[in-house]
């Protein structure tokens, strides 16, 4: 059985792969005026990139660390002269003389 052609079908099937073509790219250039939209949109605003609040935070995050280091050490030496006081205090009590 022969195969025949119709160009009905063939006309269908043409219009099909160009509507799909066209709705891809409608969907990017949607795409586009919105990213550039946006993009437009937080250039006016005050907003930081992502490399920027990285940064930022990891700053902090070394600013805390220091901070939880240095009052550490601040309370160590702070032990060290209350028990230095303490042993002055003991001293002067029991020798009038200093």
């Amino acid at each position: 059985m022969p195969q025949t052609r119709s160009p009905f079908l063939d006309n269908m099937a043409r219009l099909a792969t160009d509507a799909a073509g066209l709705a891809q790219g409608v969907r990017r250039e949607a795409e586009t005026l919105a990213r550039t939209q946006i993009e437009r949109l937080l250039s006016t605003m005050d907003v930081v990139t992502r490399e920027e609040f990285e940064a930022v935070r990891d700053m902090a995050i070394l600013a805390r660390d220091e901070n939880e280091r240095l009052a550490a050490r601040i309370a160590a030496l702070e032990t060290k002269l209350a028990a230095t006081d303490t042993t002055v205090a003991a001293k002067s009590d029991n020798d009038p003389s200093i």
